[in-house]
Order: structure tokens, then C-alpha cells, then sequence
């Protein structure tokens, strides 16, 4: 399923704003100012409030029906692969779902180092009950992987922030948005990325957690500029 006209332009815009471009910190407004050497702690909480701000803490809830705040509970110090699914699709997302369990199957040993989210694009069908058992059945369930819905409004509001939104669940967008939060590296995955490749660019971003200058793969993701 491609992504329509407007839905590619708003991902685009998204991620080339400051808030989820490559290789920039994630401000809510303004720019972060300059890290202070003499209280780098004060400066790393700064920018994690500036992130929090930006992505928000919406509550959503899991598949088990959990209250998960968007960013203290899903994002936060976390790398993470974000893809856009609704229960009762019967074509995209059953694909999406069998590249994601390839890409944990690549990533060997070091699935563990990376989160696997799944947003609704479908909160009037997508329950926590449908949500774990859409998980159960194409065997994405356990550890590494969280599935999130809520109400429309709340699930409105956290797409929005990363660009995708939809008003019909059918043009939601098929491909995927990592990132390593910590380090504020944000990039897309275009749908026609296969799982190999799709694990070397997760390998990169939870190696930019240990080395900083590590980013093996990350200009496969990067999007063109507008």
C-alpha cells in the first residue's frame, strides 16, 4: 500500500523538522542551547524535557491494556523501530508484521537492543484485546514488541507529531521511523527496504549508544531533502 501525496509530504515535513531530523537534538520549540560542560547532567535533563515536550506524554494503552505514556514508557533511552498497523488489514499490515519478525530474526543476539512499536491507525476497531491478538497471530507477541491504541484524539495527537496521521485507516503509511532517542537520531525506513537492511540501520543506531560516532547503515534511512 503506498503512501498518498499528502500523507509522503507531511512524513517528509516531520522529518526534516528539527523534532525528527537525522542527526539533530528533538526541541519543542526553540533550538536547545549549547551542552554546559560544568553540568552535563542538567543538560541532558533539559533535552529530555525538550524531547517529552515534543512527542508528548499521551497516555495510550498496550495490548494487555496497560497506560503507557508515549514517551516516558515507549521512547524514552530507547532505540526503536515504529510501524503503523490496524487490525482488520488484510494486506499491508500482515507484510509489515512478516518483515519486522525477519529484521529481529537479522539482528540475532541484539534484538534485545531494540524496540518494536506498533501504533493503531484504527482506534474505533483496534482494542488492546484485537491489538494482542492481531500479535498473537502473526507471532509478534513477548518481549521487544509493544502495540499501542487509545482514544482517537489521544492516538491523533502522538501521529501527528511524527506525521502519521490518517483519516482513512487504509492509506496509512507502510514503512517504518527509527530511531535512537537517546542520541535524538531520528530517520525514516522506506517500504521498499528489505529486513536486512532494515537491521543493519538498527545495529547503527544501538551502536551510536556505547560510540556516538557509530551510524553504520543510518544514510540508507535518512530522507531526501524537501
Amino acid at each position: 500500500m503506498a503512501l498518498t501525496r499528502s500523507m509522503a509530504a507531511a512524513l517528509a515535513l516531520a522529518l526534516a523538522a528539527p523534532s525528527l531530523a537525522a542527526d539533530q537534538a528533538v526541541p519543542a520549540a526553540a533550538p536547545p542551547a549549547e551542552p554546559s560542560p560544568a553540568n552535563p547532567a542538567a543538560d541532558a535533563a533539559a533535552r529530555d524535557a525538550k524531547a517529552r515536550a515534543w512527542f508528548t506524554d499521551t497516555v495510550l494503552l498496550d495490548q494487555d491494556g496497560r497506560p503507557r505514556r508515549f514517551y516516558s514508557d515507549v521512547l524514552q533511552g530507547k532505540v526503536v523501530c515504529l510501524s503503523f498497523i490496524f487490525t482488520n488489514c488484510g494486506e499491508a499490515c500482515p507484510l509489515i508484521m512478516q518483515k519486522l519478525k525477519r529484521v529481529r530474526t537479522q539482528l540475532g543476539a541484539r534484538a534485545d537492543e531494540v524496540q518494536f512499536v506498533s501504533l493503531s491507525v484504527d482506534p474505533e476497531h483496534d482494542t488492546p484485546e484485537a491489538l494482542k491478538a492481531f500479535a498473537a497471530k502473526h507471532g509478534a507477541s513477548g518481549p521487544g514488541w509493544t502495540f499501542l491504541t487509545g482514544s482517537r484524539a489521544d492516538l491523533a495527537a502522538v501521529h501527528r507529531r511524527l506525521g502519521t496521521w490518517v483519516e482513512d485507516p487504509g492509506d496509512h503509511q507502510t514503512g517504518f521511523i527509527a530511531g535512537n532517542v537517546a542520541r535524538r537520531h531520528w530517520t525514516k525506513v522506506r517500504p521498499d527496504v528489505v529486513a536486512e537492511g532494515v537491521a543493519e540501520i538498527l545495529r547503527g543506531l544501538a551502536d551510536e549508544t556505547t560510540s556516538p560516532a557509530a551510524a553504520q547503515g543510518a544514510s540508507l534511512l535518512r530522507p531526501s531533502s524537501p
